[in-house]
């Protein structure tokens, strides 16, 4: 085949775009002798098509790396199990939405490996609750165990691990966001756990639900360096929660949560999916439990309290 014949054949299926530049550069010496058009018109040319054919292969690249992570999904774990197999997650938040789609759900429980830290009930508080020390005359220290854990403010339920529960209550009362009331706080000056604060915030509103999760930990133990992270879930799906944690597990110092909070199950009755959360803490080191189901179209809520000191 002619070499100009050859050319023009490869121009038009695009091949001079996947030769070298040494490739091109010699093609538009060619082209330009053949057809009689400036050297430097024919760069221009062909810097156009080398530029036009970058676009479109990054465009490519982000559409397969858009359906590469699309189509991966979080696993739903076995609430039941994730929590018999971990004898000390500490402090947990469990927020979600019933199968039925009618009601939001939440879950807080304590547990503790001290005697001052198991004495403990949770007990209402107006349309929240608050802990207090079972035996008044065992207790020690209350500045991190004695809180309001959940307020309510409007159609939002505050949902948290410590005293943190005022303040996002204080600066949403204030017009602050969830995260943004959070900023003004850290971890627990309890070293060397330097244990993470963890924080729920529940929005329902004419028949719409969303939530969002934070937690506030020490940057790998250093208490000179606090990491924040909020997850916010709009319209979260029926039948599906999140569950977060303050600790990986039992230790000294006990490690703190690491990750985005896990994808578990929800249950439609609320007493329950109460009694599986009870049955699966650590008999050991349990101490309360809250629960409560909100419904999304009334506002209307019920909740269960579940002491181990009676």
């Amino acid at each position: 085949m002619p070499e100009s014949d050859m050319i023009r054949k490869e121009r038009a299926t695009g091949g001079v775009w996947r030769t070298t530049g040494e490739h091109v550069g010699k093609q538009a010496d060619r082209l330009g002798a053949e057809k009689g058009m400036p050297r430097l018109f024919l760069c221009l040319q062909q810097l156009r098509a080398a530029f036009f054919a970058g676009r479109r292969l990054q465009r490519k690249q982000k559409a397969e790396i858009c359906e590469t992570e699309g189509g991966s999904t979080m696993k739903m774990l076995d609430l039941a199990k994730e929590l018999k197999g971990n004898s000390y997650p500490g402090r947990g938040i469990i927020i979600g939405k019933t199968p039925d789609k009618t009601r939001a759900a939440a879950a807080y429980f304590i547990m503790g490996r001290s005697e001052n830290s198991r004495n403990r009930v949770f007990v209402a508080d107006g349309e929240g609750i608050r802990t207090e020390a079972f035996d008044a005359s065992k207790m020690e220290d209350p500045s991190l165990i004695i809180y309001a854990p959940v307020r309510v403010l409007g159609n939002k339920t505050i949902v948290t691990n410590g005293d943190q529960t005022d303040t996002i209550y204080e600066g949403m009362d204030r017009q602050m966001t969830f995260e943004q009331s959070l900023r003004s706080r850290e971890f627990e000056p309890d070293g060397p756990n330097y244990t993470p604060r963890i924080s729920g915030i529940m929005h329902i509103e004419h028949g719409s639900y969303n939530y969002a999760m934070s937690i506030l930990k020490s940057s790998n133990g250093n208490p000179d360096s606090c990491s924040r992270f909020t997850f916010a879930y709009n319209n979260p799906a029926a039948g599906e929660g999140h569950f977060i944690h303050t600790y990986m597990g039992d230790g000294n110092p006990l490690p703190s949560f690491e990750g985005e909070p896990k994808l578990v199950g929800i249950m439609d009755s609320m007493e329950e999916f109460a009694d599986m959360l009870w049955e699966s803490l650590d008999q050991d080191n349990k101490v309360s439990l809250f629960v409560r189901y909100i419904d999304i179209k009334t506002g209307a809520y019920e909740s269960k309290i579940i002491n181990k000191n009676r």
